[in-house]
């Protein structure tokens, strides 16, 4: 098309008034600021994201299989032993989740335990959250138990051998003595052998670990009750092909949940807080590229001997004003492609070097550096967005070189 041939070729000729280039070029620069500010933006979200899934494979498995229906199912042994033999399965561990009340040193607090079978340490690394003491089920005649940070900073319970602690539920089966409160519980000592920190509130607040035949005595379970499976998958191996065959094994019964699924609101919540604010900053990219109008007028009056010319060679005003409409949309796309490009650049020299740093005291902070990661698919959307943008910036410069061309001032010979 010829008003688009003409248009490129204003786009990057130099104009007579040294005024338009200046103004020109500070309305692609504010173009190209908005668009480098969403790819940057976009790819912190990427990177702390990635952060919370990396948190997430600390304490969750790949795989969790748990009821439909009821807070327990039977036949948890029997069913773990018929997943351990899919392929791409490498540990199936039944689990109990409930709460109790722990006694400690300093005071009783509510904690939520997590009860894990044999096999635990195959399917979550439990040994790199360790921060003091060591992950065992039974020292000598006792069992042991694991307190989250939290935990052991509220009771005052460390590792130890000569210090017992005791966990309390309340009694499900049997009669009830009014008269004797501490009757309507059952209680367990135990050692405690490992203090755990995860960097995750969820877990570092009241979270205890203990062993699967401990709380299934404690709570009056059956030998093969429990309460989830954790399923650990192969390095390698697609999760979502392994979850498919576990879900065909189990059947209807049982929800199979990846570890997106599992922390389903975390993730929700910051793709929410993406989104939002990928959308303030294209109302940001579009106000900037309001600077582009002013830069058009100043161009229509440059040009009004080209426009002149054009009339006499056959162009109707459409096609002039064409010209002017195709130099909005590519303004607006050159600054786009401008800022895409050194959002790119500072996004991956942030991943890759980690040029800006975390405010704080770094022995304190779980990573020192803005997490930053790059994804194709957001800055496919950020394309998008700008010529998006630059198709709205360029309907609204026909209504605008419409008037111009309307003027009497400006109207080209015919």
């Amino acid at each position: 098309m010829l008003s688009f041939r003409i248009a490129l070729r204003y786009l990057f000729s130099k104009k007579s008034h040294r005024a338009v280039n200046i103004i020109s070029a500070i309305s692609i620069a504010g173009v190209a600021v908005a668009a480098m500010a969403i790819v940057v933006v976009l790819s912190v979200f990427n990177g702390f994201s990635r952060l919370s899934e990396d948190q997430i494979s600390r304490v969750d498995p790949d795989l969790r299989v748990m009821p439909v229906l009821g807070k327990t199912f039977a036949g948890a042994d029997s069913l773990a032993v018929a997943i351990a033999a899919i392929d791409g399965v490498t540990a199936v561990v039944p689990v109990i989740d409930d709460r109790a009340m722990l006694a400690g040193m300093r005071e009783h607090i509510p904690v939520e335990f997590k009860a894990v079978g044999h096999g635990y340490t195959s399917v979550i690394p439990v040994d790199s959250v360790i921060v003091d003491g060591v992950f065992i089920e039974k020292f000598d005649t006792l069992a042991c138990m694991q307190l989250s940070v939290g935990v052991a900073n509220r009771t005052g319970l460390r590792p130890s051998v000569s210090k017992v602690a005791e966990l309390y539920v309340p009694r499900r089966r049997g009669r009830i003595n009014p008269a004797n409160p501490a009757s309507s519980f059952r209680s367990t000592r135990m050692l405690v052998s490992g203090v755990l920190q995860v960097d995750r509130a969820d877990v570092d607040n009241d979270r205890v670990v203990i062993p699967l035949d401990v709380a299934r005595s404690l709570l009056d379970y059956s030998s093969g009750e429990a309460s989830s499976l954790e399923v650990a998958v192969a390095s390698g191996v697609s999760v979502d092909d392994v979850a498919e065959a576990v879900s065909a094994a189990v059947g209807p019964g049982f929800d199979v949940l990846d570890r997106h699924m599992q922390q389903a609101d975390a993730f929700r919540m910051i793709e929410v807080e993406k989104w939002v604010t990928f959308m303030m900053l294209v109302f940001i990219l579009l106000i900037a590229s309001f600077n582009i109008i002013s830069t058009l007028s100043l161009l229509v009056i440059e040009k009004r001997a080209d426009s002149s010319v054009f009339r006499a060679l056959g162009f109707t005003r459409a096609g002039v004003r064409l010209i002017f409409i195709w130099q909005g949309f590519l303004i607006t796309v050159a600054g786009g492609c401008v800022g895409i490009v050194a959002g790119i650049v500072l996004s991956l020299a942030q991943q890759h070097f980690g040029l800006i740093k975390l405010a704080g005291d770094p022995a304190a902070l779980t990573i020192d550096v803005y997490p930053v990661v790059v994804s194709m698919s957001d800055v496919a959307v950020v394309a998008v967005a700008v010529v998006v943008v630059a198709a709205l910036i360029s309907q609204i410069t026909r209504i605008f070189t419409r008037r111009l061309f309307d003027d009497s001032r400006l109207k080209t010979t015919k």
